[in-house]
């Protein structure tokens, strides 16, 4: 195969022209499918540095020179007045070659690619206010017409990377038989990102394949809605924008994903606060249309982590030179500084704690940041522990890094909101021998952290639930939790802790690029040979939209039906395979009594009095308080509108509801801004499932 790798940058090969973790991951996978046998191209921005790849490389001029002036309609409610509805930036590009370990990098360059050549990406503030915004977009148009001139009809298969740096391409070579296009989602960025619908249009008819785009007006905004601003799911745009995933998911042959629970994570957002609002929304029909196309090729770990064999490192020695007694339990922590995003706050909140308490144990702890970290709490309690806390945030080289995980015995990773999509970090932690403590996120299972590690022959550690919310102290007590469970594991059971550890180590290991591109090729192959892929039952029943099935499904595998419909607890799906006995419906209604799935409960309980009892049971109002009781419940807030309501997007207030007995909460309706109506619930359940509940009052 031909295979056509192209992303925003890929400076992989040489760590002078790289700004974040795609590009490591597209120049591993390149090379990997070259060492597989496959010709492979590149095509990236040159980002203003030719003089410094010539410097160091044998880099080549290509007889390609392309001039044209870039269209750009620009929305008005962004840009203004200072600008017109429509401005042209003339460009001429030119292409540079540089062969690399069997891979044909070419890096394209003009006067916009070349702009930032020290950050590259453009700073979001210039939105609305600096055209070299739409950086990105003119790298787009310029890789189809420079894909269109290189290869011509030459048959190809485009591999791009993150939908809002690519979401053109699809829809460009859509009617070009001889280019099949890959798209992969390597971030959880919002599923609904949007941009300005005509502008689509215009550059769209500019690459000669115009495409009517619908003009998407979406439902009402709910308070459900407008909280996912905290949660980083889901933000509100007006009519006139178009979905960046489905403009990738309607037009591209497959779509490509970072593992198995990141997939399953962006088909159905269950069990975040985003699942229910995600449903009433358009691109929720888009993922429907098109799951069939959706895969997993993977990410892996640097070989040097996953190596056989790597040199022997002097714990002694490591833990001494930071102040640090190697004689205790060591655990580390390795992430860019984001506060809420790698839920840092909640880890220092717990390693204070533990250290409070008295545990006696070493944290050495990188929050990467070029500006320092600039929490006062995350300061003082470096200051506070400093005998037992070792904090740096400065860039280092990598054996440093290897030093550290290879000393310690447990790694940490409270990662919230489902940001992380696979965590090399975490896996490169692993692979040396790092136990990890870690959040059940989807994105990040494929490492086996487990809520009963000790009871799971397979697992390599400790799982604490996944949260969406800032701050979280339920995170927080988890995690303190689980540091001192690590701690007595390895003090007084070390035989279980070896398993843990050599599970660990295992696990890790197995994620390496020539797997992943392994993965990757048993994708494209059946495409490259002109399969499409088709939707199947299995795929229905996993993700319960029963609605797609065919009539005919329900003859031929009435069993398979009826039992994905009792996991949900869907009673009408049920009915429709097996009897709807008494005992069917206690089943169901439990079922989906477990996940807070109270509409379900309603369906499953019909005319039973006492289900309708329980169901209703589980909510009083009293003397302006409202009680509300679920036995598997952790945690209950009300979210209401903020009042008054700010410019821009309508906010929310979140009330927590006071814990007043073993699954009961309470909250004094006259102490809220609520004056009666529907009052939105968001639970928290005991296993980290969020749920939403309304409560009707007049």
């Amino acid at each position: 195969m031909h295979i056509i790798e192209t992303y925003f940058e890929c400076g992989g090969f040489d760590h002078r022209f790289l700004q974040g973790g795609i590009s490591v991951y597209l120049w591993n996978l390149s090379r990997s499918f070259a060492d597989a046998g496959h010709r492979v191209s590149v095509v990236t921005p040159a980002h203003g540095r030719l003089a410094e790849l010539r410097a160091s490389y044998d880099l080549e001029t290509l007889d390609h020179e392309d001039t044209y002036e870039l269209p750009l309609v620009l929305d008005p409610d962004t840009w203004g007045e200072r600008f017109p509805g429509e401005v042209g930036i003339p460009l001429t590009t030119t292409a540079h070659r540089l062969r690399l370990a069997g891979v044909d990098l070419y890096f394209l360059s003009n006067r916009l690619l070349d702009a930032l050549p020290d950050r590259f990406y453009p700073p979001y503030d210039s939105k609305g206010h600096d055209l070299v915004f739409f950086k990105p977009l003119a790298y787009q148009v310029d890789t189809i017409r420079f894909v269109r001139a290189r290869f011509g009809d030459e048959k190809a298969l485009v591999h791009a990377h993150e939908p809002y740096y690519h979401y053109l391409m699809p829809a460009a070579f859509r009617a070009d038989p001889s280019k099949l296009v890959v798209g992969t989602v390597q971030s959880n960025m919002p599923i609904t990102k949007k941009v300005y619908r005509p502008e689509v249009e215009r550059l769209l008819e500019f690459l000669d394949t115009p495409l009517a785009l619908p003009d998407e007006r979406p439902p009402p905004v709910s308070v459900q809605s407008a909280y996912q601003q905290r949660t980083h799911l889901h933000y509100e745009y007006g009519p006139g924008h178009i979905g960046v995933y489905d403009l990738v998911a309607d037009h591209a042959d497959l779509v490509d994903f970072l593992s198995p629970g990141h997939l399953e994570f962006y088909t159905d957002f269950a069990g975040t606060p985003f699942e229910e609002p995600f449903r009433q929304l358009p691109v929720h029909e888009t993922v429907r249309r098109n799951a069939h196309k959706s895969f997993v090729g993977g990410c892996a770990i640097g070989d040097r982590w996953t190596a056989p064999e790597r040199p022997a490192v002097d714990r002694a020695a490591v833990l001494g030179a930071l102040g640090l007694d190697p004689a205790l339990p060591t655990f580390f922590h390795n992430a860019r500084y984001a506060l809420h995003h790698k839920g840092q706050l909640e880890l220092f909140r717990a390693v204070d704690r533990v250290l409070a308490e008295g545990l006696a144990a070493n944290f050495v702890l990188r929050c990467l940041s070029d500006d320092g970290i600039g929490h006062p709490f995350i300061r003082e309690v470096a200051e506070r522990h400093g005998d037992r806390i070792h904090l740096e945030c400065e860039r280092v080289a990598e054996e440093r890094i290897m030093a550290y995980a290879a000393s310690s015995d447990f790694c940490l990773f409270p990662s919230k909101f489902e940001m992380d999509t696979f965590l090399i970090a975490q896996g490169e932690a692993m692979a040396v021998g790092a136990v990890p403590i870690a959040t059940a996120q989807l994105g990040m299972a494929h490492f086996g952290h487990a809520a009963d590690p000790l009871g799971t022959p397979g697992a390599t550690g400790f799982a604490v639930n996944r949260s969406f919310s800032e701050d979280d102290s339920l995170l927080a007590d988890a995690l303190a939790r689980r540091i001192e469970e690590a701690a007595a594991l390895l003090r007084e059971h070390p035989r279980e802790y070896a398993r843990l550890r050599s599970n660990s180590m295992a696990t890790a290991r197995w994620f390496t690029w020539a797997n992943t591109a392994r993965r990757h090729l048993d994708a494209f192959t059946p495409l490259w040979q002109g399969e499409q892929p088709t939707r199947d039952l299995g795929l229905l029943l996993r993700h319960g939209w029963f609605d797609l099935l065919p009539e005919e499904a329900y003859a031929s595998h009435p069993d398979a039906i009826a039992e994905a419909a009792a996991r949900l607890g869907d009673a009408d799906t049920y009915a429709r395979c097996r009897p709807l006995d008494a005992e069917a419906r206690r089943a169901l209604f439990d079922a989906a009594w477990a996940r807070a799935d109270f509409a379900r409960c309603a369906r499953a309980a019909g005319d039973d009095p006492g289900l309708r009892a329980r169901l209703g049971a589980r909510h009083r109002l009293a003397d302006g308080r409202l009680t509300y009781r679920l036995p598997h419940a952790a945690r209950v807030e009300a979210v209401l509108w903020a009042e008054p309501a700010g410019a821009g997007r309508r906010g929310t207030v979140v009330h927590r509801a006071a814990t007043t007995g073993p699954g009961e909460f309470t909250l004094a309706l006259h102490e809220l801004p609520y004056t009666g109506g529907e009052l939105n619930l968001l639970l928290t359940l005991a296993d980290g499932r969020s749920a939403w509940d309304v409560v009707r009052h007049g």
